[in-house]
């Protein structure tokens, strides 16, 4: 084949995958408004909320817990030199709250329950467990991407905060307690310079980022081809096009909000 109709036959494929893919949201999420008027709906939840929220816990804590540590670690000295030393709990609070919070929140979903999602539905797809669910009546999405979906659309901003909270300690131990710069400064500035505003641009980034996380895998799940190598791929294939969407959605979300906080506020130096 030439390059030309190579390149055709992978746009055709693209735009025929997107298709797909804009079906399936749209079913899922009629679904979604249907399941929210029904009990037994939320009741799907509570194992999903599990699997989602308490398992994945221990690694936030972990993560946000460093990336505050090498924060303060790359910066402490930079801020001395210019005796700024004292604006240090802002400068890691306010980058973990407005970026590296939401982002590592939703890539650490992205890998430790995309990847789980994806490899159940895709099992369930395999072994023919969606048609047996199909020749009883039931839809599948209904019952098993709409809890998923909703699980990582809810409990994500609790994860981001969760990451935000130990991200704000690994600073305040670098710089307090290795460095020697008082404790007052670093939460005093801290509060002074991060408004409410940065905690809602958090809070929107982390439901978009966990709505389309568990939108991505499930539907990589119901779509993967048979056997374990189709099962592996699509795992793989999840958490790729997950990482990709968080950047892209980050950027977005991000040029948007700030656009509005300019409009309305007009621009405030942090330090």
């Amino acid at each position: 084949m030439s390059p030309f109709a190579i390149l055709g036959d992978r746009t055709i494929q693209s735009l025929q995958g997107l298709g797909r893919f804009s079906t399936f949201a749209g079913h899922m999420g009629s679904q979604m408004a249907r399941s929210s008027l029904h009990l037994r709906s939320w009741r799907l939840l509570a194992p999903q909320f599990y699997e989602v929220g308490n398992r994945t816990v221990p690694v936030i804590l972990i993560t946000g817990l460093f990336v505050g540590l090498v924060l303060a670690v790359q910066a402490v000295e930079q801020l001395r030199s210019a005796g700024l030393e004292h604006h240090m709990g802002v400068l890691v609070n306010l980058s973990v709250v407005r970026e590296l919070g939401p982002v590592l929140a939703g890539v650490m979903l992205a890998g430790r329950v995309g990847g789980a999602l994806t490899a159940e539905l895709g099992t369930m797809r395999i072994t023919e467990q969606l048609d047996a669910l199909r020749a009883m009546g039931t839809d599948p999405i209904r019952h098993l991407v709409v809890p998923r979906v909703m699980a990582c659309f809810l409990l994500t901003p609790l994860l981001t905060f969760y990451c935000d909270v130990m991200g704000a300690l690994g600073g305040w131990f670098v710089a307090v307690k290795l460095s020697g710069i008082p404790s007052g400064p670093y939460w005093s500035y801290t509060a002074d310079v991060i408004e409410w505003w940065d905690l809602l641009v958090g809070v929107i980034k982390s439901f978009a980022f966990g709505g389309t996380i568990g939108l991505i895998a499930c539907y990589k799940g119901f779509n993967c081809r048979a056997g374990a190598e189709g099962v592996g791929r699509a795992c793989t294939q999840s958490f790729v096009a997950s990482f990709i969407v968080i950047l892209v959605l980050d950027f977005f979300v991000s040029y948007a909000m700030q656009g509005i906080y300019l409009a309305l506020w007009g621009f405030k130096p942090i330090i």
